[in-house]
């Protein structure tokens, strides 16, 4: 899991890094930053982390001027010593709203919250407006949970076309022809879908079999997918990965 915090009191970052540290180990602080100015030029130049804890009130003005610059994704943990800001913490992607000074046990009920709804909305059964069930894949996640416009949102795996790369960061294209960041690498998302629906056909592309239509010849014994659904690109596979992706397919019929 990788963490940013947003505090301009060193003290107060290092102590919660520290806390972090001790309740998920595996977890990484790829950045501490100190005032609304820095926290927007890191957002627009670094991939969106997994999760953020944010102070309010920072050096140079409130965190909530950094979302008026730079779309943030991922859930926020607001973590101040002033609460008249809890209602529009959760306006912009708060997940919690921890007042100071924290303790080890505040920090460990957020990661606790997190825990609880990726478990709720990955075990969750989805059925289609038809009220038809649809066949939940097995061996791997059965939904990808969003966030766009201050909402949360789960996506089934059969309703995702493809993960791919936008802006240089990952995203997936559902077959509504709706976009969503994520905050996952494809390595990461393709280590965790059902074996087999997906095919990391380019590095930018990860596919779903249900979205690939026509496959035509290429120049240099090079294959060109044509795909269900709108795509910027052209994906076009190497002539060394031709024979496996084919055998790919194969196996899907």
């Amino acid at each position: 899991m990788k963490i940013v915090i947003v505090e301009d009191e060193i003290k107060t970052a290092n102590a919660l890094a520290k806390v972090i540290s001790l309740i998920v180990p595996e977890a990484e602080i790829v950045a501490t930053l100190q005032s609304v100015t820095a926290a927007r030029a890191w957002f627009k130049k670094y991939s969106i982390p997994d999760l953020t804890f944010m102070d309010v009130q920072l050096s140079d003005g409130l965190c909530f001027d950094i979302f008026e610059k730079v779309e943030i994704t991922c859930p926020v943990v607001f973590c101040t010593a002033y609460d008249e800001y809890a209602i529009e913490g959760f306006k912009a992607n708060g997940i919690d709203y921890i007042l100071k000074p924290f303790s080890e046990e505040t920090i460990k009920r957020t990661f606790q919250k997190i825990k609880n709804l990726e478990n709720h909305f990955q075990q969750k059964t989805f059925s289609s407006s038809n009220g038809i069930q649809h066949a939940i894949p097995t061996g791997g996640k059965t939904s990808f949970l969003v966030f766009k416009n201050n909402r949360y949102t789960v996506i089934p795996i059969q309703k995702i076309a493809y993960f791919f790369i936008k802006n240089e960061l990952p995203a997936l294209f559902t077959f509504t022809g709706e976009t969503f960041f994520i905050n996952q690498s494809l390595d990461a998302i393709a280590s965790q879908l059902p074996s087999g629906s997906f095919y990391r056909i380019t590095r930018q592309y990860l596919v779903n079999f249900e979205a690939i239509g026509e496959i035509e010849q290429w120049f240099s014994r090079k294959l060109y997918i044509h795909l269900k659904v709108p795509v910027a690109d052209k994906i076009i596979i190497n002539k060394n990965n031709t024979t496996p992706f084919l055998q790919w397919m194969d196996g899907n019929h």
